[in-house]
């Protein structure tokens, strides 16, 4: 008998089970405890402990190894990295910064508020951001053009890429392939909790910025946190989670292949598919045995570790409206809607980072080639935080300016305030004193 994923049967149920709601990243005590002498190291030995942990937790074996990426192994990805493959990084980088072109906001807005007084947002480039490229299960030129596009388009002066060394203590040739194409050559080899102090504090070669962006391992995501209050930790991008809802006119079988996508990121990905229809449920859990047999073998392991585990399978509910409720008490990284009115649906979806509508919309497509941004929020923060984007490597300044004829009016309104507050200074600032001192 073959093995098919595990069947959360909710349908006699008003409760959703906490169990079913938790991520693998959630309980980082381990990771945290682990992650505190390797961070130690980086700020006390910088690049000396780089090179040790590319040995001792990357595998590097060869002699040598510089950590900066060096201009001959950008060229050499070229001629190492498939003509076909370069055109579609070159297709995705077009529709990501078509899309985050889009998203800039306007330099400078003012807007009368008042007869005379004006305010306004004005938006600004972060200086430095740390752009992390994860390698420990896969090569990830997409995460290059997600994390390092909305930098360019924001104008970031100072866009830098760390990721882990390969065995021959090289960067993948995609990743150098696509961060050629984009406009940044300065990469640093040097992943997890390492990287991320690298970052943090700065070594003799790796330079410190102010924040690090990009999808990583319990590993990277503990040190951000122990390091939140060093470096800014951007968006919350663990481990990997899709939910796919479907209603009783979807297909189930298409379920099922979506499901796997992102189920075989890893063992600590999460992965359920949501429906009201015990048919789609089956039909779901029949497909999944053979595509199991046609994958390649150790994504195949990871996804069937994912959906026969507590964090992934098919969830069956009682209706419709249960199912929608699962959705948004989970908040999911990605989200896919296979309904008849995929739309309407949409509409009651209020925690998802990322919304994918009807059977032509898997996550395939929004991961690699469609142009929103793919580093999305996982652990349930979708509830409180957005996808990556260009707004997330600037900063807004508000902007205010009161002209001679529209400041009687304010001021009297913030003296009253100010002397409510007891805030001496403050009301005074805004009295007959000023009149006084302008001469008027």
């Amino acid at each position: 008998m073959s093995v098919t994923a595990t069947l959360h049967d909710l349908s006699e149920s008003d409760e959703i089970p906490p169990a079913l709601l938790k991520r693998t990243e959630a309980d980082l005590s381990q990771y945290l405890e682990r992650v505190k002498p390797i961070i130690e190291a980086v700020r006390t030995d910088g690049d000396a402990a780089l090179v040790r942990f590319a040995r001792e937790l990357d595998r590097v074996e060869a002699a040598e190894m510089t950590i900066r990426a060096e201009p001959e192994e950008f060229d050499a990805a070229f001629k190492s990295v498939h003509p076909d493959i370069i055109r579609a990084i070159e297709f995705a980088i077009d529709n990501i910064r078509r899309f985050h072109e889009l998203q800039r906001p306007e330099e400078l807005w003012l807007k009368e508020i008042r007869s005379g007084a004006f305010a306004g947002d004005r938006w600004t480039p972060i200086d430095s951001v740390a752009c992390y490229v994860p390698r420990g299960k896969g090569s990830f030129p997409s995460v290059v053009m997600m994390t390092t596009i909305p930098a360019m388009v924001a104008g970031v002066p100072h866009p830098i890429i760390i990721t882990p060394p390969g065995p021959d203590g090289r960067v993948d040739p995609g990743t150098l392939v696509a961060a050629r194409l984009i406009g940044v050559e300065e990469i640093y080899k040097c992943g997890g909790a390492q990287g991320v102090a690298a970052v943090a504090f700065g070594t003799e070669t790796v330079p410190k910025c102010l924040k690090i962006v990009g999808p990583g391992s319990p590993w990277v995501v503990a040190a951000k946190r122990l390091l939140s209050d060093v470096i800014d930790p951007g968006v919350p991008a663990g481990p990997s989670e899709v939910l796919i809802l479907a209603d009783e006119t979807a297909n189930g079988a298409l379920a099922a292949l979506d499901l796997l996508i992102e189920a075989e990121h890893g063992p600590d990905s999460s992965a359920f598919l949501v429906t009201n229809s015990r048919k789609v449920a089956a039909a779901a859990l029949d497909a999944l045995p053979g595509y199991w047999a046609e994958m390649d073998p150790m994504r195949a392991d990871f996804s069937r570790r994912v959906l026969t585990s507590g964090h992934g399978g098919v969830v069956l509910t009682q209706d419709f409206d249960a199912a929608i409720d699962f959705v948004n008490a989970y908040a999911p990284e990605h989200l896919e809607i296979l309904a008849a009115e995929p739309l309407a649906v949409l509409e009651r979806i209020v925690n998802a980072g990322e919304i994918l509508l009807g059977e032509h919309t898997p996550v395939t497509l929004a991961n690699f080639v469609l142009g929103p941004n793919a580093v999305l929020p996982t652990g349930g923060s979708a509830k409180t935080a957005s996808p990556l984007s260009v707004f997330d490597y600037m900063k807004r300044s508000s902007v205010g300016y009161v002209t001679r004829m529209g400041y009687d009016a304010l001021a009297v309104q913030a003296h009253a305030l100010a002397t409510y507050e007891g805030f001496d200074a403050h009301a005074r600032a805004v009295s007959s004193i000023r009149r006084r001192v302008l001469g008027n």
